[in-house]
């Protein structure tokens, strides 16, 4: 089995965090932290297309994004968010490889100390989940062929 990992770059210290506890998680439910490829996009919004290329590929039976989509007070975010996840979504469908979404998008995200904290335990959670998800659904997906 190969899972690629992709993620942003932009707020690593807390994106980061969904992924080392997508691998804890991974590894927790039996499978091998040497089953998974990382790679790594500027921003979330880039995140889709390397996704595509990726599932393009054939190598990987997953496909799993984290990036953190963040109101910088120039742009509304929400089309941002938006245009990153119904890109995801279209990768599965048109690739028929799976697309799991650890990408998260705050109402209000400051970059002071308590907000990191939070948003980087919340992370945590998400990493753990989507690699149940991951788990899951191929083992579902395996069973219909």
């Amino acid at each position: 089995m190969s899972i690629a990992f992709v993620q942003s770059t932009w707020h690593r210290p807390i994106v980061d965090r969904a992924r080392d506890a997508f691998v804890a998680q991974w590894r927790t439910l039996g499978h091998t932290s040497g089953e998974i490829e990382f790679f790594e996009t500027p921003g979330a919004f880039e995140i889709p297309l390397h996704a595509l290329r990726l599932a393009r590929t054939g190598r990987f039976q997953a496909i799993v994004a984290a990036g953190l989509v963040v109101d910088g007070g120039i742009y509304r975010h929400e089309f941002v968010a938006s245009a990153v996840i119904d890109g995801l979504m279209r990768v599965q469908l048109d690739t028929d490889i799976p697309v799991f979404s650890a990408v998260l998008t705050p109402h209000h995200f400051h970059e002071h100390e308590d907000h990191a904290a939070f948003f980087a335990s919340h992370f945590d959670k998400k990493g753990a989940e989507v690699a149940q998800a991951c788990s899951l659904t191929l083992a579902s997906l395996d069973a219909i062929k």
